[in-house]
């Protein structure tokens, strides 16, 4: 990757985002976007304004980031859509939320997608907080030369998604009566929906929900050292779990009738990580 596109966007963000010392990043997927409607905004610039980002152009990608004030005090950054690899674009904007957040100095990134169910006890509307990851294709934003700004040359997975973060994500969800499940995402490429023989594939090696984004940032940031949680929200079944035909607009619609139970989860989680004195910013 090009650190220089990096450096670049951090140049050009207003100052009031590089001198925040946010305590927590969420990284806002399909039919999150009203996550954080309920935190008073302290600052907004749309993606197309950060160099070498880019505005976004998949449905229920806002393209905006947000510096929001956390419920006990403090700041979070929100990153309301994202940047895909199929969208064609190089991997620096896919990655940016997870470099940006580390370069301003925040520890932690949640990051957050509408996926499809494949473990048969899964329906639409649940919320499985994610333990590990598939990347079964080659693409990675890590390959190319070896810059130190991103971690060391093989970077340790065997712990993306920490455990500490999941047991708050798992806290969080009881404050609201949720029973959130835990399960393994596993990386499509899109923007094509899978096949049944993909889905049933998948299944056999331990994958829960899929979909087309969320390894690629959850492996930079990981790399960089960041502590990273995730959450899948079960928009639709599978191909070939139920027999219907998916539809992208049917990602929104269900996200769209479970918003409010999303944003009190998210909510509560930046309540509970300030309660144990994240909000502190580091100097």
């Amino acid at each position: 990757m090009n650190d220089q596109i990096f450096r670049d966007a951090l140049a050009s963000l207003p100052p009031v985002f590089r001198d925040a010392h946010p305590y927590a990043s969420l990284l806002l997927g399909s039919g999150w976007n009203r996550a954080v409607s309920s935190l008073r905004v302290l600052a907004e610039v749309p993606y197309g304004e950060i160099a070498g980002f880019g505005a976004a152009t998949v449905i229920g990608h806002d393209g905006r980031l947000l510096l929001v004030e956390g419920p006990r005090g403090g700041t979070a950054l929100v990153f309301c859509g994202r940047r895909h690899w199929y969208e064609g674009c190089e991997w620096e904007p896919v990655v940016m939320p997870a470099v940006l957040t580390h370069r301003l100095g925040c520890p932690t990134l949640l990051v957050t997608n509408a996926a499809g169910g494949i473990r048969p006890t899964l329906r639409p509307g649940d919320i499985v907080i994610l333990r590990d990851h598939l990347r079964l294709s080659p693409l990675t934003p890590l390959r190319g030369p070896h810059d130190p700004a991103f971690g060391p040359r093989f970077p340790d997975q065997s712990r993306v998604y920490d455990p500490a973060l999941a047991e708050t994500l798992r806290a969080a969800g009881a404050r609201q009566g949720l029973e959130l499940t835990d399960g393994v995402y596993v990386l499509s490429c899109g923007p094509a929906f899978e096949t049944p023989a993909e889905i049933r594939a998948y299944g056999i090696l331990g994958a829960d929900v899929v979909g087309m984004s969320t390894v690629p940032e959850a492996m930079v940031a990981s790399a960089c050292g960041m502590r990273v949680a995730g959450l899948s929200f079960v928009s639709n079944m599978a191909a070939g779990v139920t027999g219907k035909l998916l539809d992208g607009n049917d990602v929104v619609d269900c996200a769209e009738r479970h918003a409010d139970r999303l944003a009190r989860l998210v909510v509560d989680f930046l309540d509970l990580l300030a309660a144990d004195g994240a909000a502190t910013p580091a100097r």
